[in-house]
């Protein structure tokens, strides 16, 4: 896994998910509907700034009880496993019961994330606990709420998992606000980082030309041309970048 410095992290974490998804799409990496995850991953917290950190992945089941320990079976190993990331853990949970029958996490498991570093959480089960959650202030993403947890156990750790028909490895890097969560490829984090101010500048063009009123269609094409022209130049720089 590719770590970027840590200023670049910080620096992620002052932009909104959807421009990090415009930037990226600039580096024709992949398509540009590969990268993020779909509707059924949202905001239990839409009102908490940006969460950006590394994949600490796991499966979950909880329709029957495990065949060793109790309802945290693996906790233990789990946070133990965030030293092996090179900065702070977004724990990612595939739910590997279909249809999802109870909570992937609540109040005791999202205390004890934050308490070992971690910064977020995502899963493709369920949430509980909410309002006692909130408090922590620690950003999670679930495909719905229940309010039991039935037999919860972790089933495995590090792991390549999928979660909103995205393939998340461990190591991977994850922005999510209340619009979504998107990947960001490793090795083009800092770029991104980097590129976000510039793509938002050529974004300006356009909506200060229509707050300053005085509208009409030539002119409003105009500035919608030239934001279109610095964006593909910015395109052109970040992909120029990486040859």
């Amino acid at each position: 896994m590719k770590a970027i410095p840590a200023a670049d992290l910080e620096k992620l974490r002052q932009y909104d998910t959807p421009t990090v998804c415009n930037v990226v799409e600039l580096f024709d990496l992949t398509a540009r509907t590969a990268f993020y995850m779909d509707g059924r991953i949202r905001a239990c917290y839409p009102k908490l700034p940006p969460m950006v950190g590394y994949a600490a992945t796991a499966t979950f089941r909880s329709s029957a009880p495990p065949r060793a320990g109790n309802v945290y079976s693996g906790l233990g190993e789990q946070v133990a496993s965030f030293a092996e990331l090179p900065g702070p853990p977004v724990v990612v949970f595939q739910d590997l019961d279909n249809p999802v029958v109870s909570a992937t996490f609540g109040e005791v498991m999202c205390t004890t994330y934050k308490a070992f570093g971690a910064v977020g959480l995502i899963t493709s089960g369920a949430a509980r606990d909410l309002d006692q959650v909130e408090g922590l202030k620690f950003p999670c993403f679930a495909d719905g709420v229940i309010p039991a947890h039935g037999y919860s156990h972790i089933v495995s750790i590090g792991v390549p998992i999928h979660v909103g028909g995205l393939v998340v490895s461990p190591g991977d890097i994850l922005h999510g606000d209340c619009n979504g969560v998107t990947a960001i490829p490793n090795e083009i984090a800092s770029a991104v980082a980097h590129a976000c101010k510039e793509y938002m500048d050529a974004e300006a063009v356009v909506l200060d030309y229509l707050k300053a009123g005085k509208l009409d269609p030539k002119t409003y094409t105009a500035a919608r041309n030239e934001c279109g022209d610095r964006i593909k130049a910015l395109g052109k720089k970040l992909k120029g970048s990486r040859t």
